[in-house]
């Protein structure tokens, strides 16, 4: 039995990936999940042998779901589900332990042949990602995630990508259990390391780096 995680923001796409996978016999989605935090908790809740995550989830990308999914659990074999390869950031996600990327606009026998292999502990990488994108990924595999990435901790990248969606301080302090104050204190954190002297400044960093969509 290969059991499967999904999380993408959008019902009717879960609907779809769930039907097709379950077209597989001794395929099963044990949970679905619409946003970063919703895809942590059912990983670890399930330890499915499979996750396949959206990379541009609510509340928390796909790629930072992967990377706090990678810490606490390696059972898991993570895929990223993009829109092209530059949304997958491939090399960031290497380093992440994500091990399969396939492009929305594959076709579904890729998505199947990601999900075989990734079930039998190989690496998949979609044909849609180009050869090119692929071979800058392994020469520069010892290189570390961008320096503004790098600088920010995990609760600062995670309430950078919040005020991004437009989310009040007490909006935020709300959803990760904060007082306004120390929303307030890693924001203003987040935003002295990267330089930005503006909200504008922030966005246009979570737009580039694909903490939100454009």
């Amino acid at each position: 039995m290969t059991r499967i995680v999904i999380a993408d923001g959008q019902h009717i796409l879960r609907r779809g990936l769930r039907g097709l996978l379950e077209s597989r016999p001794g395929w099963e989605v044990v949970a679905e999940a619409e946003d970063g935090y919703g895809v942590i908790n059912a990983v670890l809740r399930t330890l499915p042998d499979v996750a396949i995550l959206d990379c541009a989830l609510s509340g928390m990308n796909g790629l930072e779901s992967a990377r706090r999914i990678r810490q606490r659990s390696t059972r898991t074999e993570l895929c990223l589900f993009a829109n092209s390869a530059e949304d997958a950031e491939i090399t960031s996600a290497l380093h992440f332990g994500v091990r399969g990327f396939v492009l929305k606009s594959d076709s579904e026998k890729e998505l199947l042949t990601a999900v075989d292999a990734l079930s039998k502990h190989h690496p998949y990488i979609s044909g849609g990602i180009s050869n090119t994108v692929l071979h800058d990924c392994i020469s520069h595999l010892d290189i570390s995630p961008s320096p503004a990435i790098a600088t920010l901790t995990p609760r600062e990248r995670e309430i950078v990508q919040l005020v991004a969606e437009g989310l009040s301080n007490r909006q935020i302090g709300e959803k990760l259990d904060l007082s306004i104050k120390t929303v307030e204190c890693h924001r203003g954190a987040a935003m002295r390391k990267a330089g930005w002297s503006s909200i504008a400044d922030l966005v246009r960093y979570a737009v580039r780096n694909h903490l939100v969509q454009a």
